[in-house]
């Protein structure tokens, strides 16, 4: 029997990640999105504490979405600005990535294994997949 999925709309103003660092273009936006039904609200590339709360404050009480591709803040932290939603968009991948370069450059340059032992073994990936 197929399940009902309720649809959700998200408003997103990409202007910091093309260089247009304008707060008040982004929370104008955003606010438009939001008057016109957006569900839910995303300004990738927003990242101080200041932008963040300033695009929660602008929308509320719409959730916001944040993008973190970076160490700084926490989950808790991004739920104390009032942020519902966190998305890290290829940060996963790159971090596998990263994995993947250094146990291949240790194959190729030192002709040595060692970096494998980091991997999860398969029965820990199957048992996380079920």
């Amino acid at each position: 029997m197929p399940t009902a999925v309720a649809s959700c709309s998200t408003g997103r103003c990409e202007a910091f990640l093309v260089g247009q660092a304008d707060l008040d273009l982004v929370i104008d936006r955003l606010t438009a999105y939001s008057e016109a039904g957006a569900d839910c609200l995303y300004a990738p590339g927003i990242k101080t504490k200041d932008q963040i709360s300033a695009v929660v404050k602008a929308v509320h009480p719409k959730p916001v979405n944040l993008l973190l591709v970076s160490p700084g803040l926490s989950v808790a932290e991004a739920a104390e600005l009032g942020v519902r939603r966190i998305s890290v968009g290829g940060s996963l991948v790159r971090v596998a990535w990263a994995g993947f370069m250094k146990a291949a450059r240790e194959i190729a340059d030192k002709g040595t294994f060692a970096e494998l032992a980091n991997g999860y073994s398969g029965a820990e990936l199957n048992k996380m997949f079920k």
